[in-house]
């Protein structure tokens, strides 16, 4: 394969890409066949086409880590790849879906990601029912950072977190992301410009772009959701992500326990003592009922 190249996708809109080659040039490219599912992050081979003048992405390079999502049919699906930190957005408006914070965080402790949460808008205030809930995620173990895009508050902080990293922001709509990623690398709006005019009028879904950081390291917008279900074929089946779950299972008095009526169960009593969020249980076991209803619409061929 001599005639191709190695690239990292930077920009993903529709089947439309951006992919940066070794000498740091950006190419616009657009995947060869519908067999290649290419997410921002991607490391691709490609081949120039030049009867077409286009380049095609031939090839997806091994993925070190992933966050990835399950269909309403219960496939995997990625949605930006090889990131070592997963920054969780939220804001006190909207209001945050808690639930859909817990599934990113499965999703990234299952995939070996580093998981934390970004708190926008703290020029809102954060009132005492936020903050109680920014409690039961330190308690978990994960960090949580207050900033505001509109004042500058904590911007720094958020840099130092992602510097020498490839970190992805997501969350749900309406919680700043596009105004973070502004602030943290300003006039970040043009470079995908010509890939939304070219898109124009079709059904596709937003763009995810990566950027270079300041501080060194790379950062992903991805888009604004309503729900997130990580894929079930990559979630811990005995704890789901859940790192509270992770670390009381062991002491279960069933090696399969699921965490839910068996007797002995030693993440139900530590609810019942204290020791784990109630409202962090409940979040546990309706990702429980999903991961079932999931993997059976998947189909016995396709489970694990």
């Amino acid at each position: 394969m001599n005639d191709t190249f190695e690239a990292r996708v930077t920009a993903t809109f529709g089947r439309h890409l951006l992919v940066r080659n070794a000498s740091g040039q950006e190419l616009q490219a657009r995947p060869f066949g519908r067999g290649l599912n290419v997410v921002c992050g991607d490391n691709v081979r490609c081949r120039a086409d030049p009867h077409h003048d286009e380049v095609h992405v031939v090839e997806i390079l091994a993925r070190q880590t992933a966050l990835y999502r399950s269909n309403l049919r219960g496939m995997t699906e990625p949605v930006v790849a090889n990131l070592s930190r997963l920054l969780v957005v939220l804001a006190p408006v909207p209001v945050p879906d808690l639930f859909v914070l817990d599934r990113y965080l499965a999703a990234a402790e299952s995939g070996g990601i580093v998981g934390l949460l970004v708190v926008n808008k703290t020029e809102l205030g954060i009132d005492a029912g936020l903050h109680e809930q920014l409690d039961t995620f330190s308690a978990a173990g994960y960090r949580w950072l207050p900033c505001s895009v509109r004042t500058g508050e904590g911007i720094d902080a958020v840099l130092q977190v992602c510097a020498g990293q490839t970190a992805a922001l997501v969350g749900q709509s309406g919680v700043g992301k596009s105004s973070l990623v502004d602030r943290l690398v300003p006039g970040t709006g043009i470079a995908v410009g010509e890939l939304v005019r070219q898109e124009e009028g079709r059904h596709t879904t937003t763009a995810s772009k990566l950027f270079d950081l300041p501080l060194g390291g790379h950062l992903i917008d991805s888009p604004g959701v309503r729900d997130f279900a990580p894929a079930v074929d990559r979630l811990d089946g005995r704890s789901l992500g859940f790192v509270e779950v992770e670390r009381l299972a062991p002491s279960c008095r069933f090696s399969d326990c699921r965490h839910m009526r068996e007797p002995g169960c030693a993440v139900q009593a530590a609810v019942e003592n204290g020791g784990m969020s109630p409202r962090r249980y409940e979040s546990y076991r309706r990702l429980r009922r999903l991961y079932e209803e999931l993997t059976a619409a998947r189909g016995p061929e396709r489970r694990r």
